[in-house]
This record gives structure tokens, sequence and C-alpha cells, in this order.
């Protein structure tokens, strides 16, 4: 909603400023960042400071305390110094008096209510303002409860405020009621002042310093004074029902036993070292030794025995490996042949992790999370685990709360929805931060999180409290076991919800593909169908030229004896080509066959070629002769010639077959995937390398490949590959189904 003050600030800084600053913004008359930064780099221009930032950091900090330490009604420097004070006050909330630049009665009760809600007014009493207070005033934070806040929390961020501000690397939080980065550090911050450190020593960094002083700093019940309200405040930032107290009771001791309870520590109901280590810091006590690991590397005999020995019963192992080029490869990063038979008898159990590379927010989509549950369930099939299974999908970067929204949540109803698909056979569980686990759990996406904790940096840990669903902590990484058994483990505390698998069925060995078993041919139309729906092409075809029934049985039921005979041939899945195929004719339009038309009609009637993709698997005559060239050179196929690639006739006789016969089409999706692994030789504007040689056993890197390959290069190549991924994870369930029946 509008505000008519907070556009009368906007139409200030724009007037006054706007050409200085190197900056003007909307005036809408909604407060946001923008109006902030504009009045920072006002107040910088003001202080005489010719490099402008949107940032109020230490220059501006120190020049206005060592210029204006307190500014009020008497010292003003100017009306514009004034203004940016009560544009500032508008965009907070308060009252800015009538943006005339004079310190009235108006902007001095506008200002001694702000510091008031922060809980600062009896460290800067009255209306005067101080830089931190300056500092606090021009940023986006809130210091009235907002969105449902708790006011104990608010409590505890109002009574940090009052105690701490004046000390040198403390500032003004939020006392909004949520707990937050900035909060957590402060919260640190006061420990370590509490502790006898100097400014500029205290860095609100959990340190050893930090931790041997809390040691010495215990609370139990009868504990009283500024420690008490110290542990009570983190027991409240933890979202625990206690009381903000200054005396540590048996009511609180209570609480306390709940919380050690559900953290996985004794319940002693003190407030001894891990406890406090787990209120403040993500990972908590690393000296913990948790029941679980996960780790990249294979499980020997030798390495499950010393994994016992350490207390160990829980191990997690990744279901596929990502082709990472030496010498960052982790050849035994995915569960290895044999191994889950080991861990069995070793008496371990396994929880399965699927994760792809996902570093960042744009990996993280609708489409993605349908081709990753996919995936997953085809790599969890493969390796035998059974149903009942729960599958972590990992979310491992620094997602912010809004890349949870825009991203990571509609992934894993990506992820839901593919699960749901295959009938619910797996379980999901979600891999990341604090938050991502929490907000994925409350969309109702995961039955149980694997918090990476040990990333106390990440947004997502920092200042949230650990999920109530948490199934594994993941806290430390060391090394356990000697010689053969060494092994590097991240250590993870197990709460008893996920007790992973014991027992396993017979691994799938890779075969070779056989014909579709008609028992599946239905359900395998039914879920392409489903998957292409869900990417927004109707069944019926919608404005293209096939409707999906068509598509679908010209390009996999059709052909199967063909499809098959060539995948056996160049060892290369099935599922490979049907999904080239199949995607190719969903997007053949009717402008697609004109143009086929005309072609034929000028070749016939002035024996030139004008190139064009054509037929079921929509393939270009200049490619067509590549990679029958390449294919006859390299003895993968025989018949005809070399054929030209600078003749008309060559290339139409080529792009005719193709035209004509479906069968021809197909034969040639397989030679184009042969000529495009092999990197286009002679090579062509594509310019991508040789990949391996064609096999079975492609990793989700090389399908990708293969797939995006066949369109072409850059865009929409590259994007649509990621959606054909998805497609192919769906033909290859159902071929995999029937070579192993």
């Amino acid at each position: 909603m509008a505000d008519e003050m907070v556009r009368r600030a906007q139409s200030f800084v724009n007037s006054f400023y706007g050409s200085r600053i190197g900056m003007t913004v909307e005036e809408n008359g909604k407060t946001g960042w923008p109006v902030m930064y504009a009045l920072t780099r006002a107040l910088q221009v003001e202080l005489g400071i010719s490099s402008l930032s949107n940032t109020f950091g230490a220059t501006t900090l120190s020049q206005l305390a060592a210029k204006y330490p307190v500014l009020n009604g008497g010292n003003m420097p100017s009306e514009n110094f004034c203004k940016i004070i009560q544009s500032a006050l508008y965009c907070k909330g308060y009252d800015g008096g009538s943006l005339d630049g004079v310190y009235n009665p108006g902007v001095q009760a506008g200002m001694t209510k702000l510091k008031t809600d922060m809980g600062v007014i009896g460290l800067s009493p009255g209306s005067d303002l101080i830089p931190k207070v300056f500092k606090a005033l021009l940023n986006m934070d809130a210091y009235v409860s907002v969105n449902s806040g708790s006011n104990a929390i608010r409590s505890v961020q109002q009574w940090l405020n009052s105690r701490y501000l004046n000390r040198q690397d403390y500032f003004v939080i939020p006392c909004d009621g949520h707990n937050s980065r900035d909060v957590a550090k402060s919260m640190l911050l006061a420990i370590q002042y509490e502790l006898g450190m100097a400014d500029g020593v205290a860095n609100g960094v959990f340190g050893n310093g930090t931790q041997a002083g809390i040691k010495s700093h215990q609370v139990s019940p009868g504990t009283s004074g500024t420690w008490a309200y110290l542990f009570s405040a983190a027991m409240i930032l933890n979202d625990q029902p206690v009381a903000f107290a200054g005396t540590f009771d048996s009511t609180a001791a209570g609480v306390v036993r709940d919380f050690q309870s559900f953290v996985g520590l004794p319940a002693t109901g003190n407030g001894d070292f891990s406890t406090w280590a787990s209120l403040l810091i993500s990972y908590g006590d690393q000296t913990r030794k948790g029941a679980a690991c996960d780790c990249i590397t294979r499980i020997t005999p030798a390495r499950a025995a010393a994994l016992k020995a350490e207390g160990i019963a829980y191990v997690g192992r990744y279901l596929t490996n990502p082709l990472v080029p030496l010498p960052n490869n982790l050849p035994e990063k995915a569960i290895q042949e044999g191994e889950l038979q080991t861990v069995a008898a070793a008496g371990l159990r396994c929880f399965p992790i699927y994760q792809t590379y996902g570093r960042d927010a744009s990996n993280f989509t609708y489409m993605a999370g349908r081709t990753a549950g996919q995936a997953a369930v085809n790599a969890a099939l493969d390796h035998g685990f059974k149903t009942g299974t729960r599958i972590y999908f990992a979310v491992d970067f620094d997602a912010m709360d809004s890349d949870v929204t825009s991203n990571v949540l509609p992934h894993f109803k990506g992820i839901q929805d593919a699960i749901a698909d295959d009938g619910n056979r797996y379980l999901i569980g979600v891999y990341g931060p604090r938050n991502v686990c929490t907000r994925v759990a409350k969309a109702g996406h995961s039955t149980a999180s694997f918090v990476s904790d040990m990333s106390y940096g990440f947004s997502g840990n920092y200042g949230y409290p650990l999920p109530t669903d948490w199934a594994y902590d993941q806290i430390v990484t060391r090394t356990v076991g000697t010689g053969a058994g060494s092994i590097n483990i991240d250590n993870n505390i197990a709460s008893g919800r996920d007790a992973g698998q014991g027992s396993f069925d017979p691994p799938r060995i890779v075969k070779p593909d056989v014909r579709l078993d008609p028992t599946v041919i239905e359900a395998m139309k039914t879920d392409v169908g489903k998957y292409m729906e869900s990417l927004g092409y109707p069944n019926d075809g919608g404005t293209r030229s096939y409707q999906h029934w068509k598509c679908f049985q010209s390009t996999v039921v059709d052909h199967d004896d063909l499809i098959t005979e060539l995948s056996n041939k160049y060892n290369l899945r099935k599922a490979l080509v049907q999904t080239s195929a199949y995607w190719e004719m969903r997007h053949i339009e009717p402008v697609d066959q004109t143009a086929w038309e005309a072609t034929i009609v000028w070749f016939n009637t002035t024996g030139g070629f004008k190139d064009t993709s054509t037929g079921i698997a929509k393939q270009r005559g200049q490619t067509l002769v590549g990679a029958w060239n390449h294919c006859l050179g390299q003895g993968l196929v025989t018949g005809r010639a070399i054929a030209d690639p600078d003749s008309d006739q060559d290339k139409y006789n080529a792009w005719k077959s193709s035209y004509d016969s479906e069968a021809s089409a197909l034969t040639s999706v397989f030679l184009i995937h042969m000529w495009d692994i092999a990197g286009k030789p002679p090579g062509d504007a594509d310019k991508s390398p040789a990949m391996r040689t064609a096999r079975l056993d492609y990793v989700d890197e090389e399908i990708y490949e293969v797939l995006r390959r066949y369109q072409g290069f850059g865009e929409p190549a590259l994007s649509e590959a990621k959606k054909r991924m998805g497609l192919y994870y769906i033909m290859e369930k159902y071929n995999a189904i029937s070579r192993n029946r």
C-alpha cells in the first residue's frame, strides 16, 4: 500500500540528490531497499564522502561519528541533512514531521519511539540521534513485531540492544520477533563481551576462546544473573518455551531436558557446554560422536569394521556420481558394485542420497525436480534399495529464503510428483540447511530431514532452529580407522527417525536392452504424457501437428524391434533414441510440414536443396550426411558410398529418406548420436569434444550431452536438454523393467 509521506521522501531524494548520487528511485510511495540506498548515498554526500556506496559501512559510520556524534534540534547541519532523517523515519513507519528540514517535535517524537522500539532508549535518552541508530535507520530491519513475530524473541532482541550497543562491533539488531543471522551473531558477541573479551577481539565467531569460556559458565537450577539471562535468551532464539529471566529455575530445567532429548544430548536439565553449543551454532559440540555418517568412499569390509568400532550404525551413500574431470573426480562417490552387500554383512544400515551438481538456485526447478525424482528411483532400483527406503535429495548450496520460495520448493514438488507417478515406492527426504529442510517439510514435499549443520555459515543455518523432523544432523568431518580401515566421514547425529536399510534386493546389473514388455507399454505411455503435460504440452497436441498417442506410437511402439536391434548394435540405450525422436515429433508444427513440402517442390523444380529439419525426428540433410559419413568411416554402417556434403543431390537424398520413412529417421537418430558422441568429426559449429565411447552405463552428464548435441549448441538446446532428461528417465524406467524381467 502506497504511503504519501514515503512518496514525498522519494521525490525529495530524487530532486535534490539524483544527479549527485548516481541513482533515482521510483516514486511509488512504497518503502524498499532502493530508497534506503539512495538516502544512504545522500548522507554520504552530506558527509563529504566521494566514493559513494549503497552500504552504510565503516567509512560512513566513522565520518558520521567524528563530525556529528550526537544530532538533535540544536546542531542539525542543514535542512537537507534533516530531511534525510525525516525521510528515513517515514520509510521506517515513524513520524518524520512535515519534511520541512526542521528537527521539530514530530521528528523528536518519532525518534524517541524508534529508539524505544529498538530497546536503546536507556543508552541514548530522549530524541538525540547517535551514529549507530542512524545506521539502523537506513536499513530495512523492523523494530516492531512483524509476520507473527514472537514477543519473547523481541524481548531478547531489545535486551541485547540495550546492553551492548555501546560496544565497538555491536550494531542495532532488528526487534521484529524473529531470529536471524544478525541476531545469532549478536548473541555470540554478547557472550564474548560477558567473557571479558575486548573490543576488536570479540568477533561473533564460535571459536576456541569462546568455547573455553562457555565451559566455565554452565548454568543449572539456582543460577542467576547475566548468564541465566543469556542462556534463556539462547533457548528462546531456538524456539524453546522458557521465560526470559535472570534466574534458572526448575521449570526452565524441564524445558532444557526436552530440548536436550530433541537434539540428541543427554537429558540432564543443565546448561552444560554441549547444550550451549547446540543453542549457539548449528553444528553444536563437534566432539560428539554420532551414530551415523555419510561418505564419498567405498565401504570395504575393513572400513565397515572401523565404522562399527566407532559406534556408527547408519551410513549415507550416493546413488549416482556426476562425471567430474580429473583431478576433482571422486571415483567412489557413488555406491560401488557389491558395496551394499558388504554394508549388510557388517550389520550396518544404509540411507541413500541423490545429488548432482546443484550448487546454485538456477539448477532447482519443477522440471529438474521431476527429472531428479525419476532418476533417483531408477538408480535406487539399480542398487537394490527396497520399497519404503527414504531417498535424501540434496540442496547443497547457501540458499536464501527467496531461493527456497522461487526454486527449491517447486523443485521438490517436481520430485514429489515424479515419486507419486512411480507409485510412491520410495519416501522423500531432503538434505540441506535448516531453513531449506523446514520449509520443504512444511510444504509437504518431504518426510524427514538430513541437516547440513556443518555448513554453519549458510544463511539457512544461521539463526534457524533444528528442523522438527530431523533424522540425521551432519556436524563434523573426521577420519576413523587406521590402515586399510581408514576412512574419512562426515559424522552425523541420528535421531532414530530413519534407520536406513539393512538388507537389499540383488542389484540390477548392466544389461543390453530388449523389446518392451507389452504389459508396461500403456503405463509408459501414460507417464510420458503426464510428464509432457507438466511441461505445457497437452496430450491432444494443442497447436502442434501430432497428439501424444501418435508420437508415442511412432517413436516407441511401432518400431520397437528396430530400435532394440540398433541399441544392441551400437551399445546405446534405447531410451536415448526414444527420447530424441519422441521429443522432436511432439514439436512438429504445420509450418514445418509446409516447409518440407516447399523443399520437395524446390528440388524437383530447380535441383537445388533448401535444408530444413524433416521427418518424425526433425533431421537436416547436412546433419544426416555428416552422421552417415562418420559412421561409414568407423564401420558402424555398410551400404551406399560416402555422401558429398556439398552435393545438393546427396543431401536431398538423405533428407528425403528421413521424410519418407519413420524407420529411416529412427535409424538416423542412432547414427547422429554416434557422430555427436565422437565430437562430430571433422567438427562443426558445436565444437563439443569427443565423449567416452557409447556405453550402456552413461552417467547423468553424459546422457545430457547426448541429448543436447542432437538438438545443437547454445539455446534453446541447453535448456531443452534438461527437459529431455526427465523424459529420458521415464523412458529408461520402462526399458529397465523390461530387460530385468
